[in-house]
């Protein structure tokens, strides 16, 4: 018997086509089509003429993914990537380092949009009366500042940055769907105190992972340690260097943060609406990486929340206490805010990050027990916010939501696509989208950060 493909099984990884580039896509892509089948093409923007190398895709997918290795009819919104790292082939961390950053903000703001009518019903003419923006001007991606940040480039922000350990122990970047490791000078995002760990400076032996933790402002920098893992799961032989700049050090054991020089957490300081607030965030905890996020989205969450002193609050995914204390000084001692964390370390971290504000309850374990065990003892709710991880909220939990009747709800979503999913939920439980805002706090990425707020119908 022949062991010779036919030519439809022949893969198509490798094969190039020119395209014209459509809209843009969620996921950092751009959609085009050839012979009726849909390419997600990287490194393009819409308009564009481009040379397509198919990445990805098997002969009877209904897609393939690519990218663009040569632009034949360039976008006017095309620049030279900042980073020489940026590119096919290259480090996968940025989407859209060839487009400029007005640019990408307005790309994201369609993907929100798409996002919406497709999966929430909501088409442009109902969404242009719930965006937090001027009338007639569609929804806008907002750009935002902070200590360090090349706002008008789109670098220089992110004070996290977790590097891959490459087979010498070099320290690099994945590349975009793969488990290859890019070996990098400096990454461009990296804000100014991360960035000051030069990724050639010394090896890590036996590490799988190194995460560099760098708040602005602030003096603290932390670097944690993943060691490497076998099949058998034992840790592989983990040697420390001593780290090319001045830092704590911890490992992440089976048992939680190992602390090997300094401390293991990092304070980060945010202005909130009524004050400058210093949290503690314990090891690689869930804290916004971008300087400017803390206090934009804690912003918009009190503004969108409209609290008076003495109402209730249910914060939901609430982490180290960010939205918690934010929201407690808005209700006043006469009110309260029931802070709902499911991670260990990160309710440490918030019942110490709360501790003079005694009008908060903190209550750790899974989101949807608390609120059953809230709507079982018949506790008032007025207002509910919720932050949850990029999946979404999702049915269970927002009807357990909905059964308190909050009159209002207030939605924190890193994800354009689950937040429709979300606001479709919340449609059918009796909650309408009527106000929105989006916020650039990822520059460089396909990633947008929304606060959407639900009024009970």
């Amino acid at each position: 018997m022949s062991t010779e493909q036919a030519p439809s099984e022949v893969s198509p990884v490798g094969l190039e086509v020119e395209v014209e580039v459509g809209a843009v896509a969620h996921g950092g892509h751009c959609v085009a089509r050839h012979e009726g089948r849909v390419l997600f093409v990287r490194h393009a923007l819409p308009g564009e003429r481009v040379l397509a190398r198919v990445t990805e895709g098997a002969p009877r997918d209904s897609y393939w993914r690519a990218d663009a290795v040569q632009v034949l009819r360039p976008s006017p919104d095309r620049v030279a990537p900042p980073c020489p790292w940026a590119g096919p082939g290259l480090c996968g961390g940025c989407d859209w380092q060839h487009a400029a950053p007005p640019a990408q903000r307005a790309l994201k703001a369609a993907v929100v949009a798409e996002q919406l009518e497709r999966l929430a019903g909501l088409d442009a003419a109902a969404l242009a009366g719930v965006v937090g923006a001027p009338a007639g001007s569609g929804l806008v991606v907002e750009a935002v500042d902070g200590d360090g940040v090349d706002v008008e480039a789109g670098l220089r922000w992110r004070t996290r940055v977790q590097y891959a350990v490459g087979p010498g122990g070099r320290l690099g970047l994945r590349e975009h769907r793969s488990h290859r490791v890019v070996e990098v000078d400096d990454c461009r995002i990296a804000a100014p105190r991360a960035a000051e760990l030069d990724p050639r400076a010394v090896t890590w032996p036996g590490a799988e992972a190194v995460e560099v933790v760098a708040p602005q402002p602030g003096e603290d920098r932390l670097l944690v340690v993943t060691p490497r893992r076998t099949g058998d799961g034992q840790g592989r032989r983990l040697r420390l260097p001593t780290p090319p700049v001045p830092s704590s050090l911890a490992v992440v054991g089976d048992e939680g943060l190992a602390r090997v020089r300094g401390r293991t957490w990092v304070a980060q300081e945010v202005e909130l609406p009524r004050g400058p607030r210093t949290f503690r965030v314990t090891g690689s905890g869930f804290w916004q990486v971008h300087p400017g996020a803390a206090a934009a989205l804690a912003g918009a969450v009190v503004a969108f929340a409209a609290l008076e002193p003495g109402d209730r609050v249910a914060d939901l995914y609430a982490g180290a206490g960010l939205l918690t204390a934010a929201l407690a000084e808005e209700v006043g001692a006469e009110g309260g805010v029931v802070s709902v964390e499911g991670d260990a370390r990160a309710v440490a971290d918030a019942r110490r990050n709360l501790r003079d504000l005694p009008q908060v309850r903190v209550l750790p374990g899974r989101v949807d027990r608390a609120l059953a065990a809230m709507a079982a003892d018949d506790e008032h709710v007025d207002v509910v916010v919720l932050d949850p991880p990029r999946v979404g909220a999702r049915r269970p939990v927002l009807e357990r939501v909905a059964a308190l009747r909050p009159r209002t709800v207030v939605h924190v979503a890193c994800d354009p696509a689950a937040l429709a999913r979300d606001v479709a939920v919340l449609g059918e439980l009796g909650y309408r989208l009527d106000a929105l805002r989006a916020f650039d706090l990822f520059p460089q990425t396909h990633h947008v950060e929304a606060v959407a707020r639900f009024t009970r119908a």
